[in-house]
């Protein structure tokens, strides 16, 4: 969700037991998704906004066996989610946030399982695309998803501090697309001791049963929307780990933009961005992509339909509904293409598994939704 261009006034916050829920669909797949939160600080690198060292919070999703009698963690912790509404100057105090359908540090399922990053669009949180996030998972995939301080939305910290975005529109953009591949290479190196059965996380707090020796670090990828699809491109430019790579409706900033890459990378986007059109940065990038690539677009989409904002927007009254840029495609349509093409190009890059529902061809009966472009 992006911030309301013009706060809207409302009526003091509502009771806990008087607000009106939003909720999100569960993921479709045969496997119970767990999750863990972990707090990682890169004693190496300065954070350039708050000039202590770098640290991130991310959490862990993974198939797990059993979630019965587990919690389930929140969208967003308590802290950041009030900081959220803030944000958007009273509108959604009437509004309980979602929750998800990850259970908090349930057991993981055994098997080595290819890994995928995932970074948010500048602004947005780790959460903000949790219906793709778990869909994945319950099909085999462990998913990172990493916060970016000040970069991201509001990153709750386990000591109950909250940074928030600084993102002004005046910021150095390609610096922080720096920053973001900076923190998903150091993430990588975290699953790594995570793998071995190490502790990354800064409290140690408990990590899940059954997790070491999950994470096969050897079938990398990572996608992001927006600034994080930018970071996607750009952690792959820069670390060979990074097998293949998603850019849901993002500009590209930095060296991999000219430079482009040997290894598989998707590009979505929609009508409003056309990105090999009107994006002066996609051309370089495509020219020079060597290795399997191809653009598809989200028809009648606007560019939060990638994220979760396109299933809460139908939620919430008419006046925040028409600020948020979700396109006229339906929310369940939006949400069902962009989780099967997701999954459908780590199925091939990373599992082998051929796209037989010609998805990735945008030929697909039953994703129409999918329009091939280029490629």
């Amino acid at each position: 969700m992006a911030a309301l261009a013009v706060p809207l006034s409302v009526s003091a916050p509502a009771a806990a037991a008087d607000l009106i829920p939003i909720r999100l669909a569960g993921p479709t797949g045969p496997a119970p998704v767990g999750a863990v939160e972990l707090h990682l600080v890169d004693a190496s690198r300065t954070d350039p906004w708050s000039g202590r060292p770098r640290e991130v919070m991310v959490t862990v999703t993974y198939p797990a066996v059993d979630v019965r009698g587990r919690a389930m963690l929140p969208w967003l912790p308590a802290g950041a989610g009030r900081a959220l509404k803030a944000r958007y100057g009273g509108a959604l105090d009437a509004y309980a946030l979602p929750g998800t359908h990850s259970a908090d540090r349930a057991p993981a399922r055994p098997g080595r399982r290819p890994v995928l990053l995932y970074s948010p669009g500048a602004g947005e949180d780790r959460t903000f695309n949790t219906l793709v996030v778990e869909e994945l998972v319950s099909w085999g995939y462990v998913v990172v998803t990493v916060d970016h301080p000040s970069d991201s939305g509001e990153v709750e910290f386990p000591d109950g501090r909250v940074v928030l975005t600084r993102n002004d529109g005046h910021e150095d953009v390609p610096a922080a697309v720096a920053v973001r591949a900076a923190d998903l290479r150091f993430v990588l190196d975290a699953l790594a001791v995570l793998d071995r059965g190490g502790n990354s996380d800064a409290e140690r707090r408990p990590l899940p049963r059954g997790l070491r020796g999950t994470l096969d670090l050897a079938r990398v990828g990572a996608f992001g929307h927006s600034r994080g699809g930018a970071a996607s491109a750009a952690v792959m430019g820069l670390d060979e780990r990074v097998r293949a790579g998603v850019d849901l409706d993002g500009a590209l900033y930095g060296p991999v933009a000219q430079r482009g890459l040997d290894r598989p990378f998707l590009l979505m986007d929609t009508a409003v961005h056309d990105g090999l059109e009107k994006d002066p940065t996609w051309p370089p990038f495509w020219r020079n992509l060597r290795a399997w690539h191809r653009c598809l677009r989200l028809a009648d989409a606007e560019h939060l339909s990638f994220t979760d904002t396109v299933a809460i927007a139908p939620q919430l009254p008419e006046p925040v509904r028409q600020q948020l840029r979700v396109g006229t495609i339906p929310a369940d349509r939006a949400v069902a293409a962009v989780r099967a093409t997701v999954r459908a190009f780590f199925d091939l890059q990373l599992r082998g598994r051929p796209d037989t529902g010609q998805l990735l061809r945008g030929a697909s009966p039953r994703y129409p939704e999918i329009l091939y472009i280029a490629g």
